[in-house]
Formats: C-alpha cells, structure tokens, sequence
C-alpha cells in the first residue's frame, strides 16, 4: 500500500504481477478540492491585492481593481478523477457554468458539459482549474497558445501538479497582468528562488504544496488517522478476510497517474 505517487517507487512490473498493489484512492480528495476552491475564490475576489493595499494604508480599491462571483462563471475542469468530482460537487452550489475535459472517464458528473479537447476547453472558459495527473500525456499540455486563449481578466487554479503547466508560459502571462492565477503546485523542484519577482506579483496567489494538509494533530490515540490510514487498514484487514481490496492498482489505472 502507498500514499499517491507511484511511479517513482513502484515498476510497471509489480503492478502486472500477481502481487495485489493499492493507493490512497479517494483519501485525498477532498482536502484537495477544498484547497482548489480556496485559491479559486481568493483569486476570483483578489484578495492578495486587496489585503496588500490595505496593509499599506490605502482603504479603496484601485479603479483597476478586478473582483467577480462565481454564479455563471465560465469554469472549465481539467481532469475529472476523484478530485476533480470533489470540486465540481463543491462549486456546483455556486451555479457556474461548468464544462470537463478529460478523454478517459465514460460521463461527465451531472450539470457539466463534455468538451472534446484542451483548446475547445479554455476557448469556452473564463477560469480553468487543473485536476489532471500527471503523466507523459499530460506533462506540459497547458501551452502558452492555450493560456492566450483565456479572456483578459481569466484565471489558472491548480492543485494537480506544476509540471502540467509550461510554467515559463504562465508566468510570462502573469507577468503583464492579463492573467490570474492560483497555484497550490510549480514546476519541479517546486521552490522559487527567494528573489524570484513572481512571489510578490500581487495576481498570483502561491501555497507550496500545502493547501491539502490535515489541521495540526497531537496524534494522540483518538486523532491518529487520518482517511489515507484508514483506508490502508481497511485494506490490510481486507487482504487478511478475503475481500476484494478498495483502489487497487491496475495498468490502466497506473498509466493516467502520477
């Protein structure tokens, strides 16, 4: 049993042999999804411009202030996994208009429209929130072509992983001030330099890979797991009784993700 990644510690080999191999499945998702939603409406509101300008003395907001609800936002979901079910469950309530991208799920959640591929996608959407692992088909698929196709004003969430995102792309967008964006993830190894500019760009919201950890534990007995534990122990008991194993781990499974 593992947490999430799998390529880097288990081969292609094991997972074809008869040695039964499981992740945290669905443990994750939600911490996750409410961690995308988080940076959705923190960016969709500006709140770091706004907090910066406060901070400093000025009370109003600039007459290029950009702020917005998501009722009838254009929200495009890029990958439809457990994760991504999670935050279409979560913002549904909001009422934006919500369009899916990802060619290897049957149906798309109730109340979104399927799209046929990425440029159709960010032509159709305001903001695009990423949900994808990461795998050689997906690695460097948002393009600076697609990132010009989003509006002036538009917005990047991810919370899947950075090297999704041709970051340089991104940040050249960022940069100018045409683009939003909120990112939980970056490209490997993940840390900006302490003088890199994009940390004080007051359009860019960024949270080091942390948005998805649990609220500090003591880890005394009665709060010592959490979902990926007892989906683990769950598991173990299930191998030790005979039943069938919860998110086990096939080939196909194992090639869409990270």
């Amino acid at each position: 049993h593992l947490t999430g990644a799998l390529r880097q510690t288990i081969p292609v080999d094991l997972i074809e042999s008869s040695i039964p191999v499981t992740n945290w499945g669905d443990a994750q998702a939600r911490a996750v999804a409410e961690g995308a939603v988080t940076l959705l409406l923190a960016s969709l509101k500006s709140l770091r411009p706004r907090m910066q300008r406060i901070a400093v003395g000025d009370w109003r907001p600039t007459d290029d202030f950009r702020a917005g609800m998501l009722n009838r936002l254009d929200l495009g979901i890029y990958g439809c996994g457990f994760i991504g079910r999670c935050f279409i469950d979560m913002v549904r309530p909001f009422g934006p208009t919500l369009r899916v991208f990802d060619p290897y799920i049957d149906a798309v959640p109730e109340g979104c429209e399927r799209v046929p591929d990425l440029e159709t996608l960010f032509d159709l959407s305001h903001t695009v929130a990423i949900h994808a692992g990461l795998s050689p088909e997906t690695e460097g698929t948002v393009t600076a072509q697609l990132l010009a196709r989003l509006p002036e004003g538009g917005m990047l969430i991810n919370t899947g992983r950075g090297a999704i995102v041709d970051q340089e792309a991104l940040f050249a967008e960022l940069e100018t001030g045409r683009l939003r964006a909120g990112l939980d993830v970056l490209r490997p190894p993940e840390e900006l330099p302490a003088d890199h500019p994009a940390r004080s760009w007051p359009n860019l919201i960024l949270t080091a890979h942390s948005l998805s950890q649990p609220f500090p534990k003591t880890y005394d007995a009665a709060d010592a797991f959490e979902p990926m534990h007892h989906i683990c122990l769950d598991n173990l008991r299930r191998h030790v009784e005979g039943e069938s194993l919860r998110f086990k781990m096939d080939r196909r499974r194992y090639d869409l993700s990270t």
